[in-house]
């Protein structure tokens, strides 16, 4: 979805994960994360795929215009995990996937992360997102219908 909405309206993309991981799929020291993270946010305009550290998240919000939360059922979530796995294995690496970084290392981490959501993405969330987002357009995607529809 990052990708179509980069190429759709000219915005450079910026994968998480790659400033997140070394090439042998370690993760970068958090400093280096920082100083990565705050030069995308000081360009123009951006497009950020991924979560990342929670305090980087809420930074990035502050700085962000318009909010995207994919906020689909765990079951859908975790088939399009399985999903990106199995053509990442068999057909190409996905798109802003880190150089010379495991598919099969980097799907097991996203499970993990899928796991922990309810604990993150909970009503407590929403209503600090909604306390957050006066002056923000916000688009909640809920279905993968919807993500279909807002990728066109």
């Amino acid at each position: 979805m990052s990708n179509k909405l980069s190429i759709a309206n000219d915005i450079e993309l910026y994968s998480l994960d790659c400033i997140s991981y070394k090439s042998n799929g370690d993760r970068v020291d958090k400093a280096v994360y920082d100083e990565s993270h705050n030069r995308i946010l000081s360009l123009d305009s951006w497009i950020i795929d991924g979560l990342g550290t929670l305090d980087s998240f809420y930074t990035r919000l502050e700085s962000a215009d318009v909010w995207i939360f994919i906020d689909l059922p765990y079951v859908t979530s975790y088939w399009l995990v399985t999903k990106r796995l199995l053509r990442g294995l068999f057909v190409k690496k996905p798109l802003g996937w880190p150089s010379g970084c495991s598919i099969l290392k980097g799907t097991l981490s996203s499970y993990r992360y899928l796991k922990l959501s309810p604990q993150f993405w909970n009503e407590k969330f929403e209503k600090e997102m909604n306390d957050k987002s006066a002056g923000k357009l916000v688009y909640v995607i809920r279905s993968y219908s919807e993500l279909k529809k807002f990728t066109l």
